[in-house]
């Protein structure tokens, strides 16, 4: 079985005040603008709504509002999904074909490729073994971890400082597979793509 991981560039503590913000305005914004999105999502998950979970707008409506959530966990990948369409529709979507699909421990692959690199203040799999803000449920059906700026920023220093030591030859380079290094150097992507806006970060969901 393969997963899939999305990420979003973001302003991530603007993002995390949406939830319990009570901002009927978004929520109209949405329900208006992106009827047919809420419709395909619906489409998607009928039969679980059919057995009590919470439409794509309920469950938007009750992130926005900071609950009442849904007693049944079963249901609690909504609340996930609804906190994903949140960040797309205020968030930038970032290239992720090194990552969809991706199979087993790929994401501890990448992060080995990256402390190779010296870059230690982010990890990949903090997207895949993360949990959603409070108080959203959690779900075993969505992951979710996000990269703070303060961190970002120190992830490239530390790629910086090693790509001088290797072009200065203090360092050789780290023999990493192709595949690795492809992923790494989107992960790289990301980084700088985020310290090109200041006070974002990225987001990110594993399925």
């Amino acid at each position: 079985m393969s997963s899939s991981l999305s990420v979003y560039l973001l302003d991530v503590a603007a993002t995390r005040a949406l939830i319990g913000s009570r901002d009927d305005q978004l929520l109209e914004v949405i329900r208006t603008n992106f009827a047919e999105q809420l419709e395909r999502a619906d489409d998607q998950f009928r039969d679980s709504i059919q057995e009590g979970a919470p439409t794509a707008y309920e469950a938007l409506h009750a992130v926005v509002h900071g609950g009442p959530f849904g007693a049944d966990g079963e249901h609690a990948f909504q609340y996930a999904y609804a906190y994903e369409r949140l960040c797309s529709l205020t968030g930038s979507f970032l290239p992720n074909h090194c990552f969809t699909p991706h199979r087993g421990d790929w994401l501890s692959v990448v992060d080995h490729g990256m402390k190779a690199l010296g870059i230690t203040a982010v990890s990949v799999e903090d997207f895949g073994f993360g949990s959603l803000p409070a108080p959203l449920p959690s779900t075993y059906i969505v992951d979710c971890g996000e990269w703070t700026p303060q961190r970002i920023a120190e992830a490239l220093e530390q790629f910086e400082a090693t790509k001088r030591a290797v072009d200065e030859g203090r360092q050789n380079p780290p023999p990493l597979e192709p595949e690795v290094v492809d992923a790494v150097m989107q992960c790289i992507g990301w980084l700088r793509h985020a310290q090109a806006q200041p006070g974002f970060g990225v987001i990110g969901f594993r399925y």
